[in-house]
């Protein structure tokens, strides 16, 4: 009986396996109609080759393509491994202004990566993903300029607190924002760790704290010394015994 039911469980763990494996080969490979065509209002009208606008949920990503019809992309997930990105509201502009939706693109997951093939090799495609946190990583497929626009309110700049990486740009403020600007990607991976403001001004407040506190710790350390001289001196206990005159030799007769 006991063998019967270690062959039942060994059959349905080989089951489950099987299962797990097709579906990773054959499963959730495809974004759905309503995911791909949902509304979204984008600036086409960009100055550099890739645009990203980040906010507290989501990002929207605006490239510039020329001589080029398809984007690979991905996430990092949370051990590090990549993961193909959930794109929304996909959509094309031609270069005469004419926007197409899904419907007229070619959007896939591969393995590891978000395939979107557009009808045109020059124009601008433009999607949404989901974001979380106060890090955004992404590759950098598209060769050129690159700006990241951060979240109302965010900003970068104070050590500890915030990386940009790689390290030639430049910012700016623009109506609340911060932008970031790269006149040249060269990195294969955009990576922007930034703060609330407020954030900054907790951080020095907690930095003034601990050096204060450092502070008082070693005065009270130093009168406590000092305290123990003074009671040892009362007690006759530092008596200073290097010019003793026997340290001299024997007293006179002596010798």
């Amino acid at each position: 009986m006991n063998r019967r039911l270690l062959l039942g469980f060994a059959a349905l763990a080989l089951l489950a396996v099987s299962a797990g494996c097709m579906g990773g080969m054959f499963g959730s490979g495809e974004f759905s109609d309503e995911q791909l065509s949902q509304d979204a209002e984008y600036d086409w009208d960009t100055s550099t080759d890739v645009t990203i606008n980040v906010t507290s949920d989501e990002y929207r990503i605006v490239y510039d393509l020329s001589n080029r019809s398809e984007i690979r992309t991905f996430q990092r997930a949370a051990l590090g491994e990549e993961d193909p990105v959930e794109v929304s509201a996909v959509q094309f502009r031609y270069p005469n202004g004419t926007v197409v939706t899904a419907d007229r693109l070619d959007v896939e997951k591969q393995d590891s990566r978000t395939v979107i093939r557009t009808p045109s090799d020059d124009g601008k495609l433009a999607y949404s993903a989901p974001h979380r946190g106060k890090t955004f990583t992404m590759p950098a497929p598209v060769e050129g300029s690159y700006e990241v626009i951060l979240p109302r309110g965010m900003r970068v700049g104070t050590f500890l607190l915030s990386q940009v990486r790689p390290g030639d740009y430049v910012t700016d403020q623009r109506d609340g924002r911060v932008h970031i600007t790269w006149t040249d990607m060269t990195a294969d991976t955009v990576t922007v760790r930034y703060y609330l403001e407020r954030d900054r001004t907790i951080f020095l407040a907690v930095i003034v704290g601990a050096v204060f506190v450092g502070l008082f710790g070693l005065a009270y350390y130093r009168l406590q010394i000092r305290r123990l001289e003074r009671e040892r001196e009362e007690l006759g206990l530092n008596v200073d015994t290097g010019d003793d005159e026997f340290d001299k030799g024997p007293p006179p007769g002596m010798r």
